[in-house]
């Protein structure tokens, strides 16, 4: 089907890999300390830092000077030699968390023509949160023009029998080893295997296997099935779509069947993996009649108990109520809550945060004024099904992991 192929991937040939890799730009957006303690460690070297854009700087009168200066850097990083380019490869990943865990992850490149960020798309690749139109011309600014791109992009597949990833973890002591170093910023190690040749044709075989089976795993909910779902990165994938599409606008009759520009850079993860963690991220809801939220919630979306219902916490200055979400009305807790508080709020005002931690929560839903829900973990199984029953979920339905465990820049790709 070729969804998923190979890339012409590029690598540092000599630059410190502890210097080179760098944080995916869209964390520590408020910490300027974190990103210029970066800035001083890769001092002297060739280094990412110097090809992406941190996200605090989007929308600022300095945006424009980085983005020509990152550009600029991109193209003297080509001349200049920094890059040794693996032809028709894949990079296979181990991240060695801060826990412990190893996260596993293929690094390959996606067909942009398969992928739709759209409401209601029925694409073989989607995004699984819904995207926020408005952030996406700032980051075209930044894609249009370069001539690299770099990745932080994580695509998920529900693979529950590993039949993706670990066939390549059994032979990785047989594959080339492309780089083995830590990451800055307590972001834990990582190795790079090169998967070429022969390794790649089975994959590449194994993978339309599992693409053609797909069907057959949802076959019991009315959705269009997925054989992809954008884990990090939505809103970075997105552009490079935006980027594409205009590009055939702009040609049009042209043949860009072979387009660098096409395709996108992703590290691809089973959403099983045992180091995939996705935590919930809870809702408080602020400037409001507490009670009168929690009666109108009770009445609209809610249960007599948990067999038909998803329990939830309900929280008002330190009193928790356990409350059940019809299970009719979606496939996750959080798209059935949040859908019911998107109607409610306009209507009845208020404002909603979105809190990580439960403590947090707690301590906020003990303001005057405010009540907290207290959402369960989503299970994993529940990803892919969710989008496909009930489309892209909302955004901030789950957070995969901690900031310093989100993906480092490390490979890059031309798209021009």
């Amino acid at each position: 089907m070729g969804i998923f192929k190979p890339a012409n991937i590029l690598l540092p040939k000599d630059a410190p890999m502890e210097k080179w890799a760098v944080i995916a730009c869209d964390q520590f957006t408020s910490n300027a300390d974190y990103w210029d303690r970066v800035k001083k460690n890769a001092e002297g070297s060739p280094s990412t830092i110097n090809l992406v854009l941190p996200e605090a700087l989007l929308g600022t009168p300095e945006e424009e000077s980085h983005t020509a200066h990152i550009n600029k850097t991109m193209a003297e990083y080509v001349e200049q030699g920094v890059f040794a380019e693996y032809p028709d490869s894949y990079i296979y990943v181990e991240r060695t968390m801060e826990n412990g865990t190893i996260r596993k992850g293929l690094v390959g490149m996606v067909d942009l023509e398969e992928y739709d960020f759209n409401v209601g798309s029925t694409a073989n690749i989607r995004a699984t949160e819904k995207t926020v139109l408005e952030r996406i011309p700032p980051r075209v600014r930044v894609r249009k023009d370069a001539p690299i791109e770099l990745p932080h992009i994580i695509m998920l597949c529900d693979d529950h029998e590993g039949v993706l990833l670990d066939p390549i973890e059994a032979k990785k002591d047989e594959l080339k080893k492309v780089y083995d170093c830590d990451l800055m910023e307590g972001g834990g190690h990582i190795v790079g295997y090169l998967v070429e040749g022969k390794d790649v044709e089975q994959f590449n075989a194994t993978f339309d296997e599992y693409s053609a089976k797909v069907p057959e795993k949802y076959a019991d909910l009315e959705g269009t099935p997925m054989i992809l779902a954008t884990g990090d990165g939505n809103h970075s994938l997105a552009t490079a779509k935006t980027c594409y599409e205009e590009l055939k606008a702009a040609n049009p009759g042209v043949d860009l069947s072979n387009h660098p520009a096409r395709y996108a850079l992703v590290e691809l993860e089973n959403i099983h993996d045992e180091s995939q963690v996705f935590e919930p991220i809870h809702r408080i809801i602020m400037g409001v009649d507490p009670h009168a939220v929690l009666e109108a919630c009770k009445a609209s979306i809610c249960v007599e108990g948990p067999d038909e219902g998803f329990e939830v916490k309900a929280i008002i200055k330190g009193v928790v109520e356990t409350i059940y979400l019809d299970k009719k009305k979606g496939q996750l807790a959080v798209g059935v809550l949040q859908k019911w508080l998107d109607s409610y709020l306009p209507a009845h005002g208020g404002e909603i945060d979105y809190i990580h931690d439960d403590d947090a929560l707690m301590a906020l839903a003990d303001e005057d004024n405010s009540i907290g829900f207290l959402l369960p973990a989503m299970e994993k199984s529940q990803l892919f099904r969710g989008v496909i029953a009930d489309g892209a979920l909302p955004r901030k339905t789950f957070s995969m992991g901690h900031s310093r465990e989100k993906r480092y820049y490390i490979e890059g790709r031309k798209i021009k």
